[in-house]
């Protein structure tokens, strides 16, 4: 079994009250042979993987031609994006609507359900629908997305896996909202004109 080194073998434990969680994450570390990042390596990790990223995508043909590669918040419609989202237990696509009035996020989910099986379409089984999606940071959105579990970002030799998942589905993702994109602009402009 070899050691980890990392910034927290470094440092004393800062009080009592903090040695417990100090001596958890030690624990941790040794027990998955996981590498616990400072603030500043964890900044240039996630820097790094979407550089990378970048690179990948730039070798895929159906990529490689186009200057944009992802709509992203490019969709036209506002508060509706499409995003990527990885963590250290899984890696999403996302379709998210992030209005910050309830009932007008609702309106949008609603709409959307409308466009389920054209949205589904290549995805074998289906999509993730969640009208009451939780953020880390608190806020609530409606998402509809698809997820791989088992990955993790710190893990460099997942890399490629997540990688290839990002690409193909949000590739499909995107292809299958832009389908039906414009129609569902009028439809959200009719109504906010119904509204005023």
């Amino acid at each position: 079994m070899y050691k980890i080194i990392s910034a927290t073998h470094k440092k004393k434990p800062p009080n009592p009250a903090g040695f417990v969680k100090y001596l958890r994450n030690i624990i941790f570390a040794e027990t998955f042979h996981t590498h616990m990042y400072t603030k500043e390596e964890k900044k240039e990790l996630v820097k790094r993987f979407w550089t990378e990223f970048d690179g990948y995508c730039s070798q895929l043909p159906e990529l490689a031609a186009m200057k944009k590669k992802w709509v992203l918040h490019r969709t036209k419609i506002s508060n509706v994006v499409l995003k990527f989202e990885v963590g250290r237990e899984f890696a999403d696509v996302i379709l998210e609507i992030s209005h910050k009035n309830e009932a007008r996020r609702l309106e949008v989910y609603e709409l959307l359900e409308k466009y389920r099986l054209l949205l589904e379409d290549g995805f074998p089984e289906g999509l993730i629908w969640d009208f009451a999606f939780e953020r880390d940071n608190g806020q609530e959105v409606c998402r509809i997305y698809e997820r791989k579990t088992g990955v993790d970002m710190h893990r460099q030799k997942q890399w490629n896996e997540i990688f290839a998942f990002f690409a193909e589905n949000m590739l499909r993702l995107q292809n299958n909202f832009l389908d039906f994109r414009d129609v569902l602009k009028e439809e959200i402009l009719a109504l906010n004109r119904r509204e005023q």
